[in-house]
C-alpha cells in the first residue's frame, strides 16, 4: 500500500487508516485484536483514536480504544512500526465523567489527557496528537446556520498551542493536528505557529466522501497552499455508499441497527446522491465503496483515509479500494453529478 507524508514532517502513513470509535464498544478485544492484524499485516501502518472513544460515549466504555490498542502494541512488541494518532476532547459539558467534567484545551487538561492517553495505550510518545473539536463555540459535526457568540471563557489557540510546544519538547509528542476546525481557526493555527515560533500543525482530520465535499469549497486551498494534510474520516458516509442501505435495507449487525440515531446521510438528496454513485459504480464493474474510497485518493490534499469497519471482510474491501484505479470518465461522471447535487449531505 502506498503511503504519504504527513505535510512536512516525518510521519509516512499508509494510504488506509484504521479508525478505532467501536473498539471497546460494539466490537470487543478479540475483535479490535482480529482487525489490527489483518491490517498491519496488509500494509496500514496508521491507526486513530480518541480519548472519548468508542462510539457511543459513555462513563463505562471511554478510554477503551485506546487501552485495546495499548494491550495490543504490548502483545505484537510494534510499537515503532506504527504511528498512533489520538484526540483530546475539546470543550464540552457533555462528559462529566472526564476530568470533573471541565473539559477545555486548557494546561490542566491537555496534559492530564496526554499522560492518561499514554498510560492506556503502554507507550512513551503518542505520533500525532490532534484536538478533537476547537475550545471556542462555532459550528462544527456538521452544524448549519452559524451564530457568532463570543465566549470569554474560551482557551485561545495561542494557549493552546504554548502548551502544545512543552509536549513535543518533552518528547511525549511527535507531531500535532486539528480535527474539525473551521477554516478561520486553522489560519489561526498556523500563523501563530509562524509568529510565535510553536509547533506547527501537520494535518486536519475532517469529514470528507461523496456526499460531503464541502472541505472543497472552505478549506483545500488552505490544505495546498500551506501543505497540510488531510485525514478524511467517514469515507463511506456511514456505510452509505457502499449501497448496503439502499431501499430502507438495514443488515444485521450494521451501523444503522446499533446506531440508529446516525441521521447525518439520511436525507433525501442524500439518499438520491448515494443511490446515483452506486449505479455510477456499477455501470463501470466498481465495487461502489470501493470506488469511493479510490475517488478521494486522486485529491491531492488527502493524504489518508481513515475507515471503521464491523469485520474483516469491509477492512479487506477498503484496502482494495485504496488500490483501485478509476476509469477517467467514472470521475468525470462523478463531477458531472455533484455539480447538480452538491453536497446534499454536511
Amino acid at each position: 500500500m502506498f503511503r504519504k507524508k504527513l505535510s512536512n514532517s516525518s510521519l509516512l502513513v499508509s494510504a488506509i487508516g484504521i479508525g478505532s470509535q467501536f473498539w471497546g464498544g460494539k466490537q470487543d478485544i478479540n475483535e479490535t485484536f482480529q482487525q489490527l492484524d489483518f491490517a498491519i499485516d496488509n500494509g496500514i501502518n496508521f491507526i486513530d483514536t480518541a480519548e472519548i472513544y468508542p462510539v457511543p460515549y459513555s462513563e463505562k466504555t471511554w478510554g477503551n480504544s485506546e487501552r485495546f490498542i495499548g494491550l495490543w502494541l504490548e502483545k505484537k512488541k510494534l510499537r515503532e512500526k506504527i504511528i498512533i494518532a489520538t484526540k483530546i476532547a475539546g470543550r464540552s459539558n457533555e462528559f462529566p465523567y472526564i476530568r470533573n467534567g471541565k473539559l477545555k484545551l486548557d494546561k490542566h487538561n491537555i496534559q492530564e489527557a496526554v499522560d492518561e492517553s499514554l498510560r492506556r495505550l503502554k507507550s512513551g510518545y503518542i505520533d500525532l496528537l490532534q484536538m478533537h473539536w476547537p475550545d471556542r463555540l462555532t459550528n462544527f459535526f456538521g452544524q448549519l446556520e452559524y451564530q457568532h457568540v463570543e465566549n470569554s471563557e474560551s482557551i485561545s489557540i495561542e494557549e493552546t498551542l504554548e502548551v502544545l510546544q512543552t509536549l513535543v519538547e518533552s518528547g511525549k509528542v511527535r507531531e500535532i493536528g486539528i480535527c474539525n476546525e473551521t477554516s478561520w481557526g486553522v489560519t489561526r493555527y498556523l500563523s501563530h505557529a509562524q509568529v510565535s515560533k510553536r509547533p506547527r500543525i501537520i494535518s486536519i482530520q475532517y469529514p470528507y466522501n461523496l456526499l460531503n465535499r464541502n472541505f472543497e469549497i472552505s478549506h483545500s486551498e488552505i490544505s495546498m497552499r500551506e501543505n497540510l494534510s488531510l485525514i478524511c474520516y467517514s469515507p463511506l458516509a456511514h456505510g452509505t455508499l457502499t449501497g448496503k442501505y439502499r431501499d430502507g435495507k438495514i443488515p444485521k449487525g450494521s451501523r444503522y441497527e446499533k446506531y440508529p440515531f446516525f441521521k447525518r446521510y439520511k436525507n433525501v438528496r442524500a439518499v438520491e446522491a448515494s443511490n446515483f454513485y452506486v449505479d455510477l459504480a456499477h455501470k463501470y464493474n466498481l465495487d461502489p465503496g470501493q470506488a469511493a474510497i479510490a475517488f478521494l485518493l486522486t485529491r491531492p490534499f488527502v493524504a489518508n483515509v481513515l475507515v471503521s469497519v464491523s469485520n474483516i471482510k469491509q477492512l479487506q474491501s477498503n484496502i482494495e479500494g485504496a488500490e483501485l484505479s478509476l476509469p477517467a470518465d467514472f470521475v468525470k461522471e462523478v463531477n458531472s453529478y455533484h455539480n447538480l447535487n452538491p453536497n446534499p449531505s454536511s
